[in-house]
């Protein structure tokens, strides 16, 4: 293993690929929407993760285990290590984009409690393997030390690329080291329950430069699939243990572990050449989105198995839609971008940005969704400030869960968001995500850089000035999001119509050089797939990335949100002036729930309810909301 200390932030760096990644160093998110939930992450919420595992115990399992007060003070469930490695890795990548010392002091303050707990051949985990535990490996579907590991290496990765090769970095390739000779060639043919340590492993031995590493990973990815898992009440779909990856062609079971088993094989694909493998997740990939992914992103409809349902089995009311799966998509699909370098992956990552990942912290960060609903039936109920609460039962965002891979997963993604947001080829800076801020970029003939100014989501207009340029032409791209038809580009005072895709301008550019690009940010009406059984007679409403709600607490005339149908038009006055005329239904107390005749008539006045973005609600108190909004009788169901 080389002592190479990699100074550029990245959570992922393929050796090969369409597109080259940059790290946080080189994109830099200074103002606006994203801004401030970073902001937000620095200031709560990796503390409040921080706190939550020291009170509940979950920190305290190491303490324990060097103690020997194990398996008696043992606290949490058996995954409890990987949201302290996945705080860690927060810890790791904020320390490196701000620097901050105190955050630097707490994080080695946690490498001096678990490091000792780490065995002589490399075996760390709180939760088997002593005198009154579980054997280790004793229980592959559900014991979770091979996810924990993954966790571990992920949380290294961050710190050795943001700090340097240190011993934390250290104990990460020991724990490496002891799963490759124990589940390498010769060695334990199994695979772990959830997947997350194919991945893992990868980025580590692309940042060690071991070999060993990648091969195990590949192992693992390639061992699933052939039945090494019980057969369980969900099958082994639920675990991605039922077909071999190379022969699926949709994500299915578990949705977590489905999107982190498609970003490890994509790893794989492109370390090992394997094109079949890249193309089967690809395909995977394409299905998925095309039958089993709501509007806002989220991936899981079943609430049994946190899972996938069936083509085109998307109920709002049931949606799981896991945060955690979201951040999943977030990752499967930023590998397959930089894999290929199609924007449509760029296109996905912005939807779940938006209406996932922002979506679970409250504005405080003290809180989560740990399930994303399309629809609130009822009031949801308020949680105990100081209670852990059940992850799916939680109506509002909560604390703190029982199971919370949630809330540590959004503060490792945010504090690393910046490096999802722009990429480069040989001789061009592609930006695909936007925020005010700053992109450079090693191309092959020197260094770009431009500054980035924008109000984004609020406004479509993206003004882009060079502030580092070279004596030869080379290539500005932008993403124009699929949604985005009429976008324009400026360039040198003339405008010029864009498709969505990739707009591109190729120049020699002087510092000072401006390109603006134009997105038109007007509310758009929505219509669902026609085999959606369950949103027949419904639609929904976007403006630019953001998917739009309906909540009670804005339209104080009604109980709850179910009594209103579309009967009018959009009028769109600014991001937070959106409104759509709207007729209410009573909702009658009924001894029998079906009748025949005509549907429920509704009031013959129209009224502008306001619309705001999804990813707000549950904020201002107990509410119901909705997602999709049934049409009312009289309303034609074409979209304007």
């Amino acid at each position: 293993m080389t002592n190479e200390v990699h100074t550029t932030a990245l959570p992922v760096q393929p050796s090969r690929g369409a597109l080259r990644p940059i790290g946080m160093a080189d994109a830099v998110i200074a103002d606006g929407f994203w801004a401030q939930l970073q902001s937000l992450n620095a200031s709560a919420m990796i503390r409040h993760c921080e706190d939550w595992m020291e009170r509940l115990g979950w920190i305290g399992n190491f303490d324990a285990a060097v103690e020997g007060r194990l398996p008696e003070a043992r606290r949490g469930r058996e995954f409890s290590d990987s949201d302290v490695f996945k705080l860690m890795e927060a810890m790791a990548w904020e320390i490196g984009r701000t620097g901050d010392e105190d955050l630097d002091a707490r994080f080695e303050a946690l490498v001096d409690r678990i490091l000792p707990v780490q065995e002589e051949d490399g075996y760390l985990n709180t939760r088997f393997g002593r005198p009154g535990q579980q054997p280790r490996y004793s229980n592959f579907e559900w014991g979770h030390e091979l996810y924990c590991f993954g966790h571990l290496f992920q949380a290294a990765v961050a710190r050795a690329r943001t700090t340097g090769h240190d011993r934390f970095v250290a104990m990460a390739c020991r724990a490496a080291d002891h799963v490759c000779d124990t589940f390498g060639e010769g060695g334990l043919q199994a695979v772990g329950g959830h997947a997350e340590i194919e991945p893992a492993l990868v980025e580590l031995g692309r940042l060690t430069g071991e070999q060993r590493y990648l091969d195990q990973a590949r192992l693992f990815v390639h061992r699933r699939g052939h039945g090494l898992l019980e057969d369980i009440e969900f099958g082994r779909a639920y675990y991605q243990d039922d077909e071999p990856i190379h022969e699926s062609t949709v994500l299915r079971g578990h949705a977590v572990r489905a999107t982190y088993l498609a970003a490890g094989a994509v790893d794989v694909a492109i370390e090992s050449g394997d094109d079949l493998l890249l193309g089967a997740v690809q395909q995977q990939m394409a299905t998925t989105l095309a039958r089993r992914t709501y509007i806002t992103g989220g991936m899981g409809a079943h609430h049994e198995g946190e899972s996938f349902g069936s083509d085109f089995e998307l109920p709002s009311d049931r949606a799981y839609a896991e945060t955690c799966a979201g951040i999943g998509s977030i990752m499967a699909n930023y590998r397959l971008l930089l894999a290929t370098g199609d924007v449509r992956y760029a296109d996905v990552i912005e939807r779940t940005l938006f209406n996932v990942l922002a979506t679970s912290p409250g504005e405080d960060g003290r809180s989560f969704f740990y399930a994303n609903t399309l629809h609130q039936r009822e009031p949801g109920v308020v949680p105990e400030p100081d209670a852990v609460s059940p992850r799916a039962a939680a109506s509002m965002r909560a604390p703190w869960f029982a199971v919370s891979c949630c809330p540590t997963n959004v503060a490792r993604t945010v504090a690393s968001l910046s490096s999802y947001f722009a990429a480069s080829t040989v001789d061009a800076l592609h930006i695909y995500q936007y925020a005010t801020g700053s992109v450079r970029a090693e191309l092959d003939a020197g260094p770009v850089a431009v500054d980035v100014e924008t109000d984004y989501p609020d406004g479509g207009e993206v003004a882009f000035t060079v502030t580092e340029t070279l004596d030869t032409p080379w290539t500005l791209a932008m993403r124009v999001p699929a949604w985005a038809e009429g976008a324009t580009l400026t360039v040198a005072g003339a405008a010029e119509r864009v498709n969505p895709g990739l707009a591109t301008v190729t120049e020699s550019f002087e510092v000072g050089d401006t390109v603006v690009l134009s997105l038109p940010m007007r509310t758009r009406m929505t219509l669902p797939d026609v085999r959606m059984d369950a949103l027949r007679g419904q639609v929904a409403f976007e403006r630019g990335p953001l998917v739009l709600c309906v909540e009670s607490v804005d339209v104080p005339s009604i109980d709850v949100v179910d009594q209103l149908r579309v009967a009018g038009g959009i009028r769109d006055e600014g991001a937070t002036q959106v409104t759509v005329g709207m007729r209410t239904i009573a909702l009658p107390d009924r001894a029998w729930p079906f009748e025949s005749g005509n549907a429920a008539s509704a009031s013959a006045d129209t009224v502008d309810v306001p619309l705001r973005p999804y990813h707000q609600w549950g904020n201002r108190g107990s509410s119901t909301m909705r997602v999709w909004i049934p049409l009312d009788a009289d309303v034609a169901t074409e979209a304007p």
